[in-house]
């Protein structure tokens, strides 16, 4: 197929394509003699991929990096797509059913729990670090590769012995010395035993933590109801200060 056959079939521009082509996320599966593009089955299923990636609005960058990955799994990569799309799905669903509640009943009541993304947000971001073979999970599959079951256990338990020790905290300000030296330590742990935890990566886990999904119910059964958010706020002042 040419490029305006894609085109007219996907209802991606022929300058989309184009641009695909020269940052080699999209080659065609051959060039005719005069220059243009063609494009097989096998060029289709992949700009199928890339398609739902671009639904859930990854960039171009981070796409390219997942699927240029040597272990790309299309299969488990779909799987994620689908838990992300109906994820999506279930937070559209929410915004039309608070939509409709103003529409009839009027501003009554500030809720903005409907437009909350962390979930989302969360999934994406593992999905993300699983493909995309960043510095950082290179180094946590290093670190990883050679422990026992028996370690690996123990570091876990070590990890949340501190949000233990925030559950603690929780009648204490997050801004106070002692949830702040916490979060250090929190930070140090990470660095030594995943990847090196820089400020922004530890205000992204924070967000995770507090995302409402299983890091927040692990984190709560740990500490205590309120300890992933209270988390998360301590994390906040602690890297807007750094």
């Amino acid at each position: 197929m040419t490029v305006n056959e894609v085109s007219k079939l996907t209802g991606v521009s022929a300058r989309t394509l184009q641009y695909y082509d020269k940052i080699g996320l999209l080659h065609p599966a051959q060039y005719t003699e005069t220059g243009y593009r063609l494009y097989d089955d096998a060029a289709l299923e992949k700009l199928q991929q890339i398609l739902l990636f671009r639904e859930l609005e990854f960039p171009l960058k981070d796409i390219k990096a997942i699927m240029d990955n040597p272990n790309f799994d299309r299969g488990k990569a779909l799987e994620q797509q689908i838990v992300l799309l109906t994820l999506k799905k279930e937070h559209l669903e929410n915004l039309i059913v608070l939509a409709r509640g103003i529409k009839a009943m009027g501003v009554n009541k500030m809720d903005f729990t409907a437009f909350d993304t962390r979930k989302i947000d969360e999934y994406a971001a593992q999905a993300k670090a699983m493909w995309g073979k960043t510095p950082e999970y290179l180094e946590f599959e290093e670190k990883n590769r050679n422990r026992t079951a028996q370690e690996t256990q123990a570091v876990s338990t070590q990890m949340m012995s501190i949000f233990t020790e925030f559950g603690a905290m929780l009648g204490l300000a997050p801004d106070s010395g002692k949830a702040q030296a916490q979060v250090k330590k929190l930070q140090d742990f990470i660095t030594g035993n995943f990847y090196h935890c820089s400020d922004e990566i530890l205000y992204s886990l924070g967000k995770m933590y507090a995302g409402g999904g299983d890091f927040t119910e692990n984190i709560d059964k740990a500490g205590g109801k309120g300890t992933a958010e209270f988390v998360f706020r301590a994390i906040k002042i602690y890297c807007k200060n750094s």
